[in-house]
C-alpha cells in the first residue's frame, strides 16, 4: 500500500487516529487493508461511547502493544483478555500498569512465578513488561478497550475479529513463535496458531482463583528461552 494509501485511510478514522498514526508502517498496512472494513466499525462505536462513558485506556495507547514490538520479529506472545478498567491502570499493553500503580493480583502472580523460575527477587513495577516487549514479546489484549469500572465491557464491539486476525497473521508469516496461552479463555486461541511452526504453551490463568491449579511451576519463561535458542535466536532476558 503506497504512503497516500495510508493517508487517505487514517483521515477516515476518528477515535483511533492517533494511536493507528503511532505504528510502523508494516502494522500500519496490515490493520488498514487486512482490518480495515473492521476497524472503521470499531472506531464509530467508540466515538459513540465515549459520549457517555470513559473508554481505557487513553486513545493514543489503544495499539501500544503493536507500537513496541515488530510485527515480523515477534518471538514471543502473551494473550490477555482486556485491559484494566481501572484509573491510570492501563497502558495498551497486556498484564502491564502504569508507575506508581498498585501491581494487579495476576501480574504479582506472573512476577512470582518468574521469582521461582530464576532465583530472583522482582523488585519491579507494573511497567516492566515494556521491556520483553521492546525485545520482540507481543502482550496482546483480546479486546483492546474498556469501560471504565464495567470489566470486559467492550468485548463485543469487535475487537476479537481483528487481534484473532492478527494472531493469525503472526502464526503464517513467521516462524518459530512462541505463543503462552493462560487459562481458558487464552487456550482457545490455539486453534489459530500453525503449531507445526510454533511453541504453544498452555498453563492455567496467573489470577489468584487458578494460578496453584498450575501457572506456578508451568515455567514458562525458562522453555520460551530454550526453544528460541534451539533456533539460533536470541532469548528473551524476563528479569
Amino acid at each position: 500500500m503506497q504512503p497516500e494509501d495510508l493517508m487517505l485511510k487514517h483521515s477516515r478514522l476518528n477515535y483511533l487516529q492517533a494511536s493507528v498514526e503511532m505504528l510502523d508502517e508494516k502494522w500500519q498496512e496490515f490493520l488498514l487493508t487486512d482490518c480495515y472494513k473492521e476497524l472503521l466499525s470499531i472506531d464509530a462505536k467508540l466515538v459513540e461511547i465515549a459520549k457517555t462513558d470513559i473508554i481505557y485506556p487513553p486513545k493514543k495507547l489503544i495499539f501500544n502493544a503493536l507500537k513496541l514490538t515488530n510485527l515480523y520479529n515477534t518471538k514471543v506472545v502473551i494473550i490477555g483478555q482486556d485491559p484494566y478498567h481501572g484509573e491510570n491502570q492501563a497502558m495498551g499493553v497486556a498484564f502491564a500498569v502504569n508507575t506508581g500503580i498498585k501491581l494487579p493480583p495476576s501480574l504479582r502472580n506472573i512476577y512470582k512465578e518468574l521469582s521461582l523460575e530464576y532465583n530472583v527477587t522482582m523488585n519491579v513495577d507494573g511497567t516492566h513488561l515494556i521491556n520483553w516487549a521492546k525485545q520482540e514479546v507481543l502482550l496482546l489484549n483480546a479486546s483492546l478497550t474498556v469501560i471504565k469500572d464495567k470489566a470486559n465491557s467492550l468485548a463485543n464491539i469487535g475487537w476479537h475479529n481483528i487481534t484473532d486476525a492478527i494472531i493469525k497473521h503472526i502464526s503464517n508469516k513467521n516462524s518459530g513463535v512462541v505463543f503462552m496461552l493462560w487459562g481458558a479463555y487464552a487456550q482457545k486461541k490455539a486453534e489459530l496458531i500453525d503449531k507445526s511452526r510454533h511453541l504453544i504453551l498452555l498453563a492455567p490463568h496467573p489470577s489468584p482463583l487458578s494460578v496453584h491449579r498450575g501457572f506456578f511451576g508451568c515455567n514458562h519463561f525458562h522453555l520460551a528461552n530454550e526453544y528460541l535458542e534451539s533456533l539460533n535466536k536470541t532469548s528473551i532476558k524476563w528479569t
